[in-house]
């Protein structure tokens, strides 16, 4: 968490001095000087889009979980059995997904004079959320299965993944990592924001930080309100947390439990939407993108609702491959975290090695922390980065690879090809990068 944080403030700093549309590969084309900008652009640009864009599918796919994992609550028959070898659940998942993905598109066409609305509900739902889990799961815990005891929460371990004891550890931190990506967000909509260079950049910290820290909360809360092994492995839900609020609060009781988690999903996923519209658009209006004459012009609003079309079209295109096999499905979305993080700990690298001295005009500048937090960032990327990678079941067959290393690769290659082929004068042209550079670093000539 802390090192996150410190991940947090590396990007606040840059997001302060620089504070654009599309904002994480600017960051790192900047990051990297003049020489190496246009190659470092393109690489973060591929990263950060296909990372925000598959996290939109893997979203409404979790949402669709919480919804018919009331099924097995209710104990209702499901033909053919609840289970992804059933293409009937199969098809059920992906109907409910592409439902919830077009409900989250369908708020993004709303004008913009309701984003600040949308975004205060979401809040106060994720806060209702939280308090509702901190007081009431408590409860009704106590008054049911019992809380785990402390030797349990500190001290238990379980090795399901067959890898040494080590790195069976270290594999918790998909989950718990996982959570605090994405702060980037608030960077990307920083043309739409006033007072940008304080505000966006101060929207990635504290972003950061309280997700860390309620985050931090929850998780000890949910290590102490969980039932025993047996318990949780005999749960047969796609989300087994909708289960334990049955067995702690009730049947009835789960339900607006879950009616609160689907809500809370949906607005997720729409700002994240909100994020990713203006990093596809920003990329497209540099002329990068097939189609970017098209994806990359805005409305009557100055909304870039051509670049939200895009997104539910590659979102929608994807949830198609729950249908033939849920493996292809997770294999896919299992890289979506993998890029961000990438993107995260190589802006600390070209900060550390490129331009350590650069955008001293930050409102956000580090000072003397500013090495040690690049080198805290740079390792901890790294080991979570090793982490996404890796697979989660061993010894390692066909079935229990993790493809994310095989498509982030890939996507890696496409970045190599997109830069080698496009001129110099289609996208980041070496007068914009100085041009850039004498931006934050003379802000009073402007």
């Amino acid at each position: 968490m802390v090192f996150m944080f410190m991940t947090a403030a590396v990007l606040a700093e840059i997001c302060s001095a620089l504070p654009l549309s599309g904002s994480i590969y600017i960051w790192a084309a900047e990051s990297a000087g003049p020489k190496h900008a246009r190659f470092f652009g393109f690489l973060v640009a591929w990263w950060a889009c296909t990372a925000w864009m598959t996290f939109t599918a893997s979203n409404c796919q979790t949402t669709a979980n919480y919804i018919v994992s009331q099924l097995a609550v209710w104990e209702v028959n499901f033909p053919g059995g609840v289970g992804n070898d059933n293409i009937q659940w199969r098809a059920l998942i992906w109907a409910i997904s592409e439902g919830m993905l077009l409900l989250s598109v369908a708020i993004n066409y709303l004008p913009p004079k309701f984003y600040s609305g949308v975004f205060k509900f979401s809040i106060g739902l994720m806060m209702l959320d939280f308090f509702l889990c901190l007081i009431w799961l408590p409860i009704g815990v106590s008054n049911t299965y019992g809380f785990r005891s402390a030797t349990d929460v500190f001290t238990m371990t379980y090795n399901g993944t067959g890898a040494p004891a080590g790195w069976n550890w270290l594999l918790s931190l998909l989950f718990t990592a996982g959570t605090l990506t994405g702060f980037d967000a608030s960077g990307h909509i920083a043309e739409e924001t006033k007072n940008a260079s304080v505000v966006a950049a101060k929207g990635i910290l504290w972003s950061a930080i309280a997700t860390g820290v309620l985050g931090f909360i929850t998780t000890i809360l949910f290590l102490f309100c969980t039932p025993d092994l047996d318990t949780v492995f005999a749960l047969n839900a796609p989300q087994p947390f909708v289960q334990i609020y049955a067995l702690a609060l009730g049947k009835n009781a789960s339900i607006f439990m879950t009616v609160i988690a689907v809500i809370g999903l949906i607005m997720n996923t729409t700002v994240a939407i909100v994020a990713s519209s203006r990093l596809v658009f920003a990329v497209a209006r540099d002329g990068v993108l097939p189609l970017s004459g098209w994806i990359g012009t805005v409305d009557s609003k100055g909304q870039p609702r051509n670049a939200v079309t895009v997104i539910y079209i590659f979102a929608a295109i994807l949830l198609c491959t729950i249908l033939p096999s849920q493996v292809a499905f997770t294999s896919l979305v299992s890289a979506g975290a993998a890029p961000t993080i990438a993107a995260y700990g190589l802006i600390a690298l070209l900060r550390l090695t490129m331009t350590p001295d650069r955008f001293q005009y930050s409102h956000f500048k580090l000072g003397k922390y500013a090495k040690p937090f690049y080198v805290c960032a740079i390792l901890f990327n790294a080991l979570v980065f090793a982490v996404d990678i890796s697979p989660f079941e061993f010894p390692v067959n066909a079935q229990k690879f993790n493809f994310a290393i095989v498509i982030f690769g890939a996507i890696s290659i496409f970045a190599f090809l997109s830069w080698y082929f496009t001129p110099e004068e289609k996208w980041l042209r070496k007068d914009q990068i100085l041009k850039a550079y004498e931006t934050v670093e003379h802000p009073e000539d402007e």
